[in-house]
């Protein structure tokens, strides 16, 4: 069984996807780029566009009942490989000990011309 989750704290989905799902004990967030809820991209510094990513991704977490330190597995996508070193020092803040397990993933574009993307796993307590 699996059960959709829709929150006006984070980006709204297209027609055709979800937020987030909840299905057997874990918590599938869609890809979240540095966009705010309205679907404004920001723009700025890695730790900048970095922010907003974790804040739309804690918000869909928060709707379906869990939070960032429940978070299993990420997945990275960016436009160019050089923002990796920014991403590696800003990205462990936003998590205690042990860290999620990632990937980081080089793509040539991604939605709405932003250069970062971050999908998650995470475990419903």
């Amino acid at each position: 069984m699996k059960q959709k989750i829709e929150t006006d704290d984070a980006p709204k989905a297209k027609a055709i996807l979800s937020q987030g799902i909840v299905s057997n004990g874990f918590i599938f967030v869609a890809g979240q780029v540095h966009s705010k809820p309205d679907g404004t991209i920001i723009e700025g510094p890695v730790e900048t566009k970095l922010a907003q990513i974790m804040q739309n991704i804690e918000a869909v977490l928060k709707a379906g009942g869990t939070g960032l330190d429940d978070i299993v597995k990420a997945t990275i996508y960016v436009t160019d490989m050089s923002q990796m070193p920014d991403l590696n020092k800003a990205y462990p803040t936003y998590f205690n000990d042990p860290l999620p397990v990632r990937e980081a993933i080089c793509v040539k574009e991604l939605p709405l011309g932003a250069t970062i993307e971050i999908s998650v796993i995470a475990t419903k307590p």
